[in-house]
């Protein structure tokens, strides 16, 4: 029997109604839940510390990675113990809390940076601890430097003879290698996915550590990225695929587009043209409105090594799909949810009539089903399992 009518007005979870952003951010830890990253119940408890101090990011930062070194603690003393499962269970989550504080400060300190640096060791950590998935840390040469990477093993296929499909993941603009694991990549490993989470210019240790700004030429480190992929022994180079999130809906396709090597393409969420979408969101911050970012503003000019938004907007101008995506022709999805406050609905028709794949096709969640919500941050698990099956049918993960 089928439930109720649902009540008019929001369906999301927003912990902090009147903060877009903050509420965001919880939901982004949240949503983490099913892959190990958080626990309800410690969430609740920051959000209750953090409740009086709305919008204040120094508190927001002290409070989740203050949970984060408590949680820690524990995990190393488990580990001592040779409690292995329950040890990694209280890393991850404290390597995710460390990040979902770290995010939102602006400017970076050295405290902020001494988090990120600690919450990577302890990802690692953690990742060593596990038996499955299998994680490996690698490094991938990239135009005379590295860039760091973290490679979770497909499940093994009893009836796989050959070569195993791979996935390369890329982050978005505000999300790192370490917060994409627990966006659902189990659920691509279920189904004998490989895929190799990477921290582009522009993202995680590449900005922090490595003074690597982002750039609009995705296929350079995705390019690189697929090099690699296809120098394994364990994977078929013939079945390498892409995919990223958030302003990821720009990376993916744009590689895709312009190396023809990739079997496949997941834009998770849509980003048509992110140099006028920052004239436009920076033009209405100037005239006080409060818009909905994931990030503050300033995030923008610290990926791009800049100090002013006019170098911003230069950098800006190659962020653009058209003339580009017509060019892809490996199969392709767009996931986008019809509640996505960053990302208007245009942006995703444009991009999907845009391409130049024969085999393309877009998924919209609607209010009614959930994830409807930016990137399905408010029900990620459904909006992975629809990507899951859908790689898995493309790649023939079977096979």
């Amino acid at each position: 029997m089928a439930g109720s009518k649902l009540p008019e007005g929001e369906l999301a979870f927003m912990y902090f109604p009147d903060n877009y952003r903050w509420s965001h951010g919880m939901l982004g830890a949240l949503s983490t839940a099913p892959w190990g990253g958080a626990e309800i119940d410690e969430v609740h408890r920051i959000g209750l510390r953090i409740k009086d101090h709305l919008g204040d990011d120094q508190v927001w930062f002290r409070e989740w990675t203050g949970e984060a070194e408590r949680l820690e603690a524990i995990g190393n003393e488990k580990a001592a113990a040779g409690h292995a499962h329950s040890a990694s269970a209280y890393l991850l989550r404290a390597a995710l809390y460390a990040q979902i504080g770290e995010r939102f400060l602006h400017p970076k300190t050295a405290a902020s940076q001494a988090a990120y640096k600690r919450s990577v060791e302890v990802f690692r950590k953690a990742a060593g601890l596990m038996a499955r998935p299998r994680m490996e840390h690698v490094e991938v040469p990239y135009e005379g430097v590295t860039l760091p990477g973290i490679l979770v093993h497909g499940d093994p296929v009893p009836a796989r003879r050959g070569k195993a499909p791979v996935m390369l993941f890329l982050d978005g603009f505000d999300i790192t290698k370490e917060m994409q694991y627990f966006k659902g990549i189990p659920s691509l490993t279920a189904r004998g996915i490989s895929v190799l989470m990477l921290d582009g210019p522009g993202n995680g240790e590449a900005i922090r550590f490595r003074n690597l700004p982002l750039h609009y030429q995705t296929e350079r480190h995705a390019g690189a990225a697929y090099d690699y992929l296809a120098a394994r022994p364990e994977f078929d180079p013939k079945r390498i695929g892409i995919m990223a999130l958030s302003l990821g809906g720009y990376y993916a396709p744009r590689a895709a587009s312009m190396d023809n090597r990739f079997a496949c393409c997941i834009s998770w969420g849509p980003e048509w043209d992110y140099h006028t979408k920052w004239q436009q969101r920076l033009a209405r911050i100037e005239r006080g409105e409060i818009l909905s970012l994931s990030v503050p503003w300033q995030h923008l000019l610290w990926v791009f090594g800049v100090q002013t938004k006019e170098e911003a907007f230069k950098k800006l101008e190659g962020f653009k799909l058209d003339g580009v995506i017509q060019k892809m022709r490996c199969p392709y999805l767009l996931v986008h949810g019809e509640g996505d406050q960053q990302a208007p609905f245009e942006h995703a028709q444009n991009m999907i009539n845009a391409c130049g794949s024969a085999n393309k096709h877009m998924k919209i969640f609607k209010r009614e089903e959930g994830g409807y919500h930016h990137c399905q941050v408010d029900n990620v698990t459904i909006g992975m399992a629809y990507m899951s099956d859908w790689v898995a049918e493309v790649l023939k993960a079977g096979q």
